[in-house]
Order: structure tokens, then C-alpha cells, then sequence
């Protein structure tokens, strides 16, 4: 950040006081900035037995599967997100249903909220942001080809909770990267 978006001064980046940690502050209007983790919302939308997951068009992982997911947009729930996130990726309407998978993954100040969702209507498409859709029993899930760890993680659980005949909450940090691609 190298201007104020109030009063276009340029920025420093000091400890303001009170606070514990560098930000963005403009010495001309006294506007601190500060920079928060973004949220992806996502869901983990269910047809009978199998689960909808979108192959990305998009970096980052373009080409990689993943759960339909994507950033919170101001003035919506999380739940909202996820039910945007799937009707824009796999034109997919859901019912988003309980809370699934709350990771946090500090080293790229990111929250992911997975919920459990049902599918409305097994008719999918790829939206623009997905390259492909489809319904996935467990077997038939890419899980060399997915994009994040994250995903994996929120899948994993969602496979052992199905097994056990129980869903519960899983709240956890994620610290590994995804691998290269092709790796």
C-alpha cells in the first residue's frame, strides 16, 4: 500500500498507538489500514451418496479439484457465501445445512468455513469459474488432484464423520502448503 484511499497522502507503515503490530497508517488524516485473513465459504454438497466438486479454471491450481468455495463478499452470511459459491461454480443449487470444517491457515492469513450442504437438483454445470463438475462417490474422488489442503482435510473429515454415522464440527490449523502441480 503506497496511498491513502481517504485522502490519497502517501502511507507509512509503523506500530500505531495502542496497537501491536506494523499497519498502514497515513500521517495526513490519521486513517489506520489494517489488513485482516479473508474468509472462503464453501460447502460440501451431497446428492445421495455422492459429493459436487468443481475442477478449477482459475489460479491458483488451475486444473485442480476442489469443493465449490470461494471469498465472502461483504453484506452476506457465511452460509450465503457458500450457496453463492456454488451456484457460481457448478450452477449448483444447495440447501446449506450445519457447520462442517472451521480450518485456519495463518501462514496465508486465510479462514475456510466448510458447511454440509444437500443439492437441490443433480443437474451441475460448470460455471465460469470451473473448467468441469461432477458427482463423486468416495472412491471416484481425484485426491491426487486436489487443489488444496484444505479441501483435502475438510473431505477427509466428511468421509470418516459419513462412516461413523455422525457429523460433527472439526476445528483445526492447517500448516502444510499444497504441492507443486504434477507433484
Amino acid at each position: 500500500m503506497n496511498f491513502c484511499s481517504n485522502c490519497a497522502a502517501p502511507v507509512v507503515q509503523r506500530i500505531p498507538a495502542g496497537d501491536d503490530r506494523p499497519r498502514y497508517v497515513c500521517d495526513s488524516c490519521d486513517t489506520v489500514f489494517y489488513h485482516n485473513p479473508k474468509i472462503i465459504a464453501g460447502c460440501i454438497a451431497e446428492w445421495g451418496d455422492r459429493i459436487l466438486l468443481c475442477r478449477r479454471a482459475i489460479e491458483p491450481r488451475s486444473g485442480a479439484w476442489t469443493l465449490p468455495a470461494g471469498f465472502m463478499e461483504n453484506g452476506e452470511s457465511t452460509p450465503d457465501a457458500a450457496a453463492r459459491e456454488a451456484m457460481e461454480e457448478a450452477c449448483a443449487r444447495v440447501e446449506v445445512g450445519a457447520l462442517h470444517c472451521y480450518f485456519s491457515i495463518p501462514r496465508i492469513s486465510q479462514v475456510y468455513v466448510i458447511f454440509l450442504a444437500r443439492l437441490l437438483d443433480p443437474a451441475v454445470a460448470a460455471g465460469p469459474e470451473s473448467l468441469e463438475v461432477g458427482l463423486f462417490d468416495e472412491a471416484s474422488i481425484p485426491w491426487d488432484e486436489l487443489a488444496f489442503p484444505s479441501i483435502e482435510r475438510a473431505l477427509e473429515r466428511y468421509f470418516e464423520d459419513r462412516r461413523r454415522g455422525q457429523f460433527g464440527t472439526h476445528v483445526e490449523e492447517i500448516h502444510r502448503r499444497a504441492p507443486p502441480r504434477g507433484a
